[in-house]
Parts: C-alpha cells; sequence; structure tokens
C-alpha cells in the first residue's frame, strides 16, 4: 500500500537509521548508512566523531558535484505484514564545520541519539530539503 507523503515522512522521522544515496559527477552512486534528524521537509546528518577512513568523505564530494540525494529508511520483520520503506527525494548542501548554520541541526541530533551527548558532532553537516516523500506499506 502505498504511504501518503505525511506517513512516509512520519515513518522516516521515527526511523533509527537510514541510507544515504549520493551521486559523483560521472554517475556513480554511492550508498552509506547515516544517523540523521529530520525537521518538517529538512533533514541532517552530521560528520561526527566515528573514525572514517578518510576526512575526504565521498558523499561530501558527490554533493559537491550533485545534490540530488535520496534518503531511505526500512522496516523489515519475518513477518512481511509488518515491512514498510520511506524514501525522501530532495538536494542537499553541506554547512561548514563550526558555521553557526550546524548550531541547530546538531541540537537535533543531540536530542534524538544519545551517543552524541558527550561528543556532540563537530564536522560538517549534510542539510537535505526534501522535494518529494514517497513510501510504501504492506498494510
Amino acid at each position: 500500500m502505498r504511504l501518503t507523503p505525511g506517513e512516509a515522512r512520519q515513518r522516516l522521522a521515527a526511523a533509527r537509521v537510514a541510507r544515504l544515496a549520493t551521486v559523483s559527477a560521472a554517475g556513480q552512486p554511492h550508498l552509506v548508512p547515516v544517523t540523521f534528524a529530520a525537521d518538517g521537509d529538512r533533514v541532517y546528518i552530521a560528520i561526527d566523531h566515528k573514525p572514517k577512513t578518510t576526512t575526504h568523505l565521498k558523499r561530501l564530494a558527490n554533493i559537491a558535484a550533485n545534490s540530488q540525494v535520496t534518503l531511505l529508511a526500512d522496516h523489515y520483520a519475518d513477518d512481511w505484514t509488518q515491512l514498510w520503506w520511506s524514501r525522501a527525494d530532495g538536494h542537499a548542501t553541506v554547512l561548514d564545520a563550526g558555521s553557526p548554520a550546524t548550531a541547530d541541526p546538531v541540537a537535533l541530533l543531540v536530542a534524538r541519539y544519545p551517543q552524541y551527548r558527550a561528543t556532540p558532532p563537530t564536522g560538517p553537516v549534510i542539510a537535505i530539503t526534501v522535494e518529494a516523500w514517497s513510501g510504501w506499506s504492506y498494510t
């Protein structure tokens, strides 16, 4: 059953983790799991202190080259009547680390994830303006 945009927004906002899809300038897709905070039709993802293989993250380079992104959250259960997915399609910008524009998004993330309370994210923040919400649920 197709979800309304409001239902899709609500399910994605309640999910604990999602997958961020970006595309490079050469058209190469890139998909990574992310923690996030939703605020209406805006979604924020911080580059945090968890170990990374590099500080030059592909997702940030991809957004600089192509701002179109997709965020997907889903729920799987062996009882397939519980299945659902929710997708947010939009455009992303990268807010510079430490800029005043990151204060509110970081506060949302700190409130959502206890792991951030002791060490709030200090890196750049991906800000997604969602243009389309879609989703599906078994029931």
